[in-house]
Formats: C-alpha cells, sequence, structure tokens
C-alpha cells in the first residue's frame, strides 16, 4: 500500500508507524504532508523508507489518511479526495462531519473514519471505526492497527460523536473545572479520590490545549457537567441525596450492562 499522511503530528505518526511496522500485515510506503514542511520532513527522516511531499503535489497514492484537527477535515477532504486512487479515511475524532465530507467529494473511494480513543504515548488501546463504504485497501488498514494490539470495534458516527460528549468533552471538562477550582494542597491531604482525580487532571493537561480546545468546539457536553455541578451546589439534603442515588444508579446500571 502507497499511503499519503496528510498532517504529520503525533496522530499521523502513529497511523504511519502501524501500518508499517513489522508485524503490521501490509506492506506499505509512507508518504507525509503538512501545512509545515519541517514538521513533515522530521517525521519522514526519523521512519525509513518515508518521504515528504509539499502540500501542492499532485501526486496520488492507494490511500490517503487525514490526520488534522476536526474542523480541518471537511476542507482537507475536498482537498485530497483527487490524491486517492482507492481509499480516503481520518483520524480526526468527529465522525459525522468527516463522512458526510468524504460521501461529497469522494463517493467513488473506500471510505472510513477511525478514532484512536488514546494519545499515542498510550498505545495500544481501543480504536472506533465507521467504515462507512468498504474494501481490501481498508481491509488492509483495520487488520495493521488491530496487529498492532488495538481493539478496533464498529459504531456509528452518530452513536460515536454523542459518546464523545460525556467521554471527552464532558468528562475534560468535568477534571478542568476540578483543577481550576480547587487548591494545592500538601500530599498528605489527598483522600484516594482526589488523589485519583489528581493524576487524571495532570494527564488532560499534558497534552496540546489546540486539541481540547477542538473537542469543546466539537461536542457538546460541558455545559451538562456545568448544570449538574450547579444542582449538587444548590441542593438541599433530600435533593443531594436523590442526585447521589442517581449517580449510583447509573454507575449499577452501567455495570449491570458490561
Amino acid at each position: 500500500m502507497d499511503l499519503l499522511v496528510v498532517g504529520a503530528g503525533e496522530i499521523g505518526r502513529w497511523v504511519a508507524d502501524t501500518v508499517s511496522s513489522g508485524s503490521a500485515p501490509v506492506d506499505a510506503a509512507v508518504a507525509f504532508t503538512d501545512r509545515d514542511p519541517d514538521i513533515a520532513e522530521g517525521a519522514a527522516a526519523s521512519r525509513a523508507g518515508a518521504e515528504a511531499l509539499p502540500v501542492e503535489a499532485e501526486t496520488t497514492h492507494d490511500a490517503v489518511c487525514l490526520a488534522v484537527p476536526m474542523s480541518a477535515v471537511p476542507a482537507a477532504v475536498e482537498a485530497y479526495a483527487p490524491r486517492a486512487r482507492n481509499a480516503i479515511f481520518d483520524v480526526s475524532g468527529e465522525m459525522s462531519a468527516a463522512i458526510a465530507a468524504m460521501r461529497e467529494h469522494a463517493p467513488d473511494l473506500e471510505r472510513a473514519s477511525y478514532h484512536p480513543l488514546f494519545a499515542p504515548p498510550r498505545v495500544p488501546g481501543n480504536v472506533a471505526c465507521v467504515v462507512d463504504a468498504g474494501g481490501p485497501t481498508l481491509d488492509e488498514v483495520s487488520a495493521a492497527i488491530a496487529a498492532g494490539g488495538n481493539d478496533v470495534f464498529e459504531t456509528t458516527a452518530e452513536e460515536h460523536d454523542a459518546a464523545m460528549e460525556t467521554v471527552q468533552a464532558g468528562a475534560h471538562a468535568a477534571v478542568l473545572a476540578w483543577r481550576l477550582a480547587g487548591d494545592e494542597v500538601r500530599d498528605e491531604f489527598h483522600t484516594p479520590v482526589s488523589a485519583a482525580l489528581d493524576d487524571v487532571a495532570d494527564t488532560v493537561t499534558e497534552g496540546s490545549p489546540a486539541v481540547y480546545a477542538e473537542i469543546q468546539r466539537a461536542f457538546d457536553g460541558a455545559d451538562d457537567v456545568a448544570e449538574a455541578a450547579r444542582e449538587i451546589a444548590e441542593a438541599d439534603a433530600e435533593a443531594f441525596a436523590a442526585l447521589y442515588e442517581a449517580a449510583r444508579g447509573d454507575r449499577e446500571g452501567r455495570e449491570r450492562h458490561e
């Protein structure tokens, strides 16, 4: 497979490494392009056989992977679909807009949206996948991701984007709000709950602010967290007990489902 990776950041490099690793059931050659040519050059230079291409190049490839910010995906699909011979897919994290753009601009290509639900330093992990139009090229991509130890699971764009309101936008908002609202305390004062939250907050804040801003832009969820916090803050004893039992019920319901 001849793969063009558009966007040579962490996720783009993860895709390249995944499809070209020795354990992948794919014989892949990888090229990078990026609006910052130095980033593309750096990604290619550190990977044997990879090359960097300028964004204005007119090369074509078996597959094109879009590893760009979520807000940039529709425009990137339009720009790069003509350079894909067989397949186009993205790894951005917002699926509905990506799939719609691919249907419009790549109606004759294999099309898919993948979302690695982890940061590249924490591989392997779960990878959500919507194959909108399948075929042998995307079969190779999915097989390579699975060969890397990842769990590739199927979903729909609607189910995925609804889930991201809870597991990304809402979760990040809750953790960041806790960190911003709290005072610094000595380690000895931490309870098991606050210590765990502190570790999670460290994880959230080790990334790029731009990436987390994109998540908040793309998905609802933060307002629901804020409203829940207001309800807790304003609740009397009876109302608090009801909220607490509602939270317990949600947890127990999830445990039964699992």
